[in-house]
């Protein structure tokens, strides 16, 4: 799949750079034992990819966080499928994966996201799901108006308010970021971690792609809640470096009215360090 983008309004550095980005992505799905279908449909003016895979009486849409996607997130989506879901994952278009690589797609809205995940599952399901995000997914999850979102499952969710990093992950990031190594990349993601755990070599690979080949698609900001309200269950790692539980609790009790359950042993990254736990907060 070919990008559709003049390199200068893309996410990618170069033609070359997204061509690398988009096999690496349809390789990992190639390898992918379970079995799964993918599309290409348009939401909002952007060429959106989605994969799904599994079945059963619910229907799980999962938004992935800044630079993940779901060939990024399979861990998640095998542990959602063993137990017993139908899984749907798009890629966000302006993030690195095999949707559109236009940058400023969405005006630096986050209600442009919003709904665009609307549009997606007006194609992908025919009754209410069960909608998931991680970090910036988690904020377009909350943005979304879908009268067809039935429940919200929040990981780590971005959208509620500004980012403030550590020192030393602000380090680390930079660092990734100017002169991108698998090293430097590890040292990112243990970063992203809860002490002790090591990220899987294809999430290293990964992120060092990203930084070699792509660029920032700037923050969206603070998320626009609906007035349609749905339930909502929100969580995060106990070691959460960019959200640690003491600073998001009181956000998500003030913002969201409900309690903010804290999954120990876990970081940001806490979909890939326990995809078992989150996958049974469903």
């Amino acid at each position: 799949m070919s990008g559709d983008t003049h390199p200068s309004d893309s996410i990618y550095r170069s033609a070359e750079g997204g061509e690398h980005i988009r096999r690496w992505c349809a390789g990992r799905l190639d390898a992918w034992p379970v079995p799964n279908e993918r599309a290409t449909l348009t939401a909002e003016g952007a060429r959106t990819h989605v994969v799904t895979a599994g079945s059963g009486p619910t229907t799980v849409v999962f938004v992935a966080g800044t630079n993940f996607n779901a060939s990024a997130s399979l861990p998640l989506a095998t542990a959602l499928v063993e137990a017993g879901h139908r899984v749907v994952l798009p890629d966000v278009p302006g993030q690195p994966g095999l949707s559109d690589g236009a940058r400023g797609l969405s005006g630096g809205r986050l209600s442009w996201y919003g709904a665009w995940l609307g549009e997606v599952l007006d194609a992908v399901v025919t009754g209410p799901a069960v909608v998931m995000g991680h970090s910036f997914g988690a904020a377009i999850a909350l943005s979304c108006p879908s009268p067809l979102v039935d429940r919200l499952v929040l990981v780590s969710p971005g959208g509620l308010g500004r980012l403030r990093l550590a020192p030393g992950l602000l380090a680390a990031s930079a660092a990734w970021f100017l002169r991108p190594t698998p090293e430097r990349s590890a040292r990112l993601l243990r970063a992203m971690l809860a002490p002790g755990h090591r990220p899987r070599p294809d999430l290293v690979e990964w992120m060092t792609l990203v930084a070699r080949h792509s660029r920032s698609s700037g923050s969206p900001g603070t998320a626009e809640l609906p007035l349609r309200k749905v339930p909502r269950l929100v969580a995060t790692g106990a070691h959460d470096t960019f959200l640690p539980p003491r600073r998001l609790c009181p956000v998500v009790h003030s913002v969201l009215d409900t309690e903010l359950h804290v999954i120990p042993h876990a970081g940001h990254l806490v979909v890939e360090e326990h995809p078992g736990l989150v996958a049974a907060l469903v």
